[in-house]
């Protein structure tokens, strides 16, 4: 990951206007829509404050999580959620690296993080995130992705009224589908998008 995120201004600056993105909620609705009620694991990749976190245990009541992040302060923000709640645990990992050993999971979400890793990266973490997943497990990453257009980047920054962030290394869509196809995921499919914002979603098929 970029060091712009071991800045505490930079990882307040970004949950500032979080909740300001256009159409956010809409995206996380459809993913939520994707992890089964009765799932009992779930890790959350770049966890940020871990408001994706939280909104998947209302869904799975019953689930453990593991919020994972690189920021000092993302992590910060996310222990102080979660400080009375057993069912979580926030770890700090640069996911530019391999993950650590953290068990498997019938769920593997991620908010608006992958796209700061390398194309090269991301090939990889997905083939890791495959390898955790339980049989019939999801993958969900409501993600920022690159532009067929050149206008549409411009718009993006003028509604969210912020800046591009140099850290962002975006991918387009089809190549990720292909990416997930290519690893053995199946019902590979873009569930939701808003212009540079997407749902990608794979599930690992049963033995």
């Amino acid at each position: 990951m970029t060091k712009e995120w071991q800045s505490v201004d930079h990882a307040l600056a970004y949950l500032a206007r979080a909740d300001t993105i256009p159409h956010r909620t809409e995206g996380e609705a459809a993913l939520i829509e994707e992890v089964s009620p009765d799932c009992k694991r779930i890790l959350d990749l770049g966890t940020g404050d871990g408001r994706l976190m939280s909104l998947l245990l209302l869904r799975c009541p019953s689930a453990k999580g593991i919020a994972i992040d690189f920021s000092p302060a993302m992590i910060a923000r996310a222990r102080e959620r979660f400080h009375d709640d057993d069912r979580v645990r926030v770890l700090k990992h640069d996911f530019s690296e391999p993950l650590p050993d953290l068990g498997t999971h019938d769920a593997v979400c991620s908010s608006f993080a992958i796209h700061h890793v390398s194309h090269d990266r991301k090939r990889s973490l997905y083939q890791e995130i495959w390898e955790i997943l339980e049989p019939g497990g999801v993958f969900c990453n409501l993600e920022h992705v690159s532009s067929p257009t050149s206008r549409l980047p411009q718009r993006i920054t003028d509604l969210i009224g912020d800046q591009e962030d140099e850290s962002n290394i975006l991918l387009d869509v089809e190549t990720q589908l292909l990416l997930l196809r290519d690893i053995g995921f199946e019902d590979v499919a873009c569930l939701w998008k808003w212009r540079e914002l997407a749902l990608l979603a794979g599930v690992k098929p049963r033995a």
